[in-house]
Order: structure tokens, then C-alpha cells, then sequence
């Protein structure tokens, strides 16, 4: 800087001299002065542009990473939008699959409940004499019937009385091919007589031989026996108790009952 203020300090000179002809050393001075003051004012500006470059390039750098930050944030919202957009769709599809449900079972329920009105209608004459009762539970239907109407004590062959009555519900359960037809057969806790031991050893046998022979009856009114069970309970299944007549009487009882298909499915043995 200093042989640029000598010149400058030299040109000021030489511009005194033309002008005036000579200047005094204390002017010569002053403008040397002013003019190292103007060099030092400018170089505190370039100083301070320097520092605000400076600054501003720093600002900058942050600013690109924060714009970095909130393209990465972008990116993940994106994700999370589609993410979410995903489990809104699948909300939806599940949704409209439990509506089906829903109207499938809605339909069944009807379904159900009109086989049940018909089939009341259908033994309308047997429900009024008591010979027999009709139960729904949830998607089942029970023909319930007492023992002596088909049986006689101690006896699994059909009484003729029976199958009047039986041959009518054979009719009235036939047209429900969707369904299965489960008999089971129960009695009271009275053992069997020792005259018919050889034949009946306990009321096991005497329950499921009673069972079996309403499901070969239903079988010959023309009910495919790939719908049919036969089961016996015995007196493991009372519905009243057995310390008195009456009690006994409504356990000795034949159950027909109309149950889904799939029931019938045998399971298939472990291992297979």
C-alpha cells in the first residue's frame, strides 16, 4: 500500500503545484492524511463485505442442509402417505368383506327362522297334542320327542304310533338338503331290567340302538344317509331330574336336530 500512497501522495502533490504552484508542507500533510484514511475506511468496508461473505456462505451451508432435513421429511411423508393410503384400502376391502358377512348372516338367520315357521307349521297337529317339541337354537332345530310315543320301555323297535308322527317329520326335514340331521337318544337313570341285559347291557346301548333305528327310518322316507348321525347319550344329558316320575319321563327322549353339513366332516386323522 505504500508506494500506491506515495504515488497518490505524489499526484496530489503535482496537482498542488499545477494549481498553485507550491503547497506548504502542513497541506501536503493533510492531504496524505485524508488520503491514508480514505485507504483505511475502504479497507474496513472490504473487511466487513469479506465477513459477510463470509457469513452468508456459511447461512447457506445450513440452509442446504436444512433443505436436505426437509427433503428427507418429504420423502418419509410421502412414504407414510402411500403407507397409509395402503391400510385406508385394505380398512375399505375389509369393511365391505364384513358387510357380506354381515348380509350373508343376516340372510341365514332368515333363512333359518323360516325353516323353523314351517316346520312349526308342519307338525302344528303334533305340537297341539304334545307329542312332540320344536326348540331353535341359534342355527339349529330340534324335533324333541318322548320315548313312549315311539318306544316302548326297555324296547329300541318303532312303535306303529311313531312312525305316523315320524314319517310327518321325515317330510318336513327332507326338503332341507343344506342341512344335517343329528338323532340322539336319551333315557332316565333307571337301570336296564336283568330280562333284557343280554340284549341292552346298560342304557348306553339301549340309547344309541334307539337312535340308530329313527336314523335307518328316515333313511327309508328317502333322506340321504350321508346326512344322518345317530348317537347315544344315555341318561348323561337330563333335562329334568331323575328323582321323580315326571322328571324320568322327560329324560327318556329322542333329539332331531338340524345342524350345518361341515359337522358331519370327518377330521382327518394326525399324521396324514
Amino acid at each position: 500500500m505504500k508506494p500506491r500512497l506515495a504515488c497518490l501522495g505524489g499526484a496530489a502533490v503535482a496537482a498542488a503545484l499545477a494549481l498553485g504552484g507550491c503547497v506548504t508542507q502542513g497541506t501536503y500533510e493533510k492531504l496524505e492524511a485524508e488520503k491514508a484514511q480514505e485507504v483505511g475506511t475502504l479497507q474496513s468496508q472490504r473487511e466487513a463485505l469479506e465477513r459477510e461473505r463470509n457469513a452468508l456462505r456459511a447461512q447457506k451451508a445450513v440452509l442446504e442442509k436444512e433443505k436436505g432435513l426437509l427433503e428427507e421429511d418429504t420423502t418419509l411423508l410421502e412414504a407414510d402417505k402411500s403407507a397409509l393410503e395402503r391400510d385406508r384400502e385394505r380398512l375399505r376391502a375389509e369393511n365391505e368383506a364384513l358387510e357380506r358377512d354381515k348380509a350373508k348372516l343376516l340372510e341365514a338367520s332368515r333363512q333359518t327362522q323360516t325353516q323353523y315357521d314351517t316346520l312349526v307349521a308342519d307338525l302344528s297337529q303334533e305340537l297341539k297334542k304334545g307329542e312332540l317339541q320344536v326348540r331353535r337354537y341359534k342355527d339349529m332345530l330340534t324335533v324333541e320327542v318322548a320315548e313312549q310315543l315311539f318306544f316302548d320301555s326297555g324296547r329300541a323297535a318303532l312303535k306303529d304310533t311313531g312312525k305316523a308322527v315320524l314319517k310327518k317329520v321325515a317330510d318336513a326335514l327332507k326338503s332341507y338338503e343344506d342341512k344335517a340331521i343329528r338323532v340322539v337318544g336319551h333315557t332316565d337313570n333307571v337301570p336296564i331290567a336283568k330280562s333284557l341285559q343280554k340284549r341292552f347291557p346298560s342304557n348306553w346301548e339301549l340309547s344309541s340302538a334307539r337312535a340308530t333305528t329313527v336314523v335307518r327310518f328316515l333313511q327309508e322316507t328317502g333322506i340321504e344317509p350321508e346326512r344322518l348321525l345317530a348317537t347315544g347319550r344315555a341318561e348323561y344329558a337330563p333335562v329334568a331330574p331323575n328323582e321323580s316320575e315326571d322328571g324320568r319321563q322327560k329324560n327318556r327322549r329322542i333329539e332331531i336336530t338340524l345342524i350345518e353339513r361341515g359337522l358331519l366332516q370327518e377330521r382327518p386323522a394326525e399324521g396324514r
